[in-house]
């Protein structure tokens, strides 16, 4: 069975790393490309393609101010990985110390 695309939802987006930063960085807030790009040390380039994937799904949105692109989180995509997730809560329960 053919792999989809990291293009085709949020479940394939996330599962890169470098995206997982991304969308961290962006949980603090609105922030535009250059501080992404000195924050994750990579070029811009890559930035931009993985940016370019979580805007395809729905997880970042950019507006333009003036000449810089100012990118934010829309974590409603991510309500599909939560919903999934809540299933398996009871494991993470029994892993967690006691207190």
């Amino acid at each position: 069975m053919a792999r989809a695309a990291t293009t085709t939802d949020a479940f394939n987006a996330v599962a890169e790393p470098r995206r997982r930063q991304i969308l961290d960085l962006l949980a603090a807030g609105e922030r535009p490309v250059n501080d992404l790009v000195v924050l994750l040390g990579l070029a811009q380039p890559q930035v931009s393609k993985h940016l370019r994937v979580l805007r395809e799904v729905g997880l970042v949105q950019v507006r333009d101010v003036g000449r810089r692109r100012m990118y934010r989180l829309d974590p409603e995509p991510l309500k599909a990985i939560h919903d999934w997730l809540r299933p398996y809560d009871f494991a993470a329960e029994a892993l967690a110390p006691a207190a």
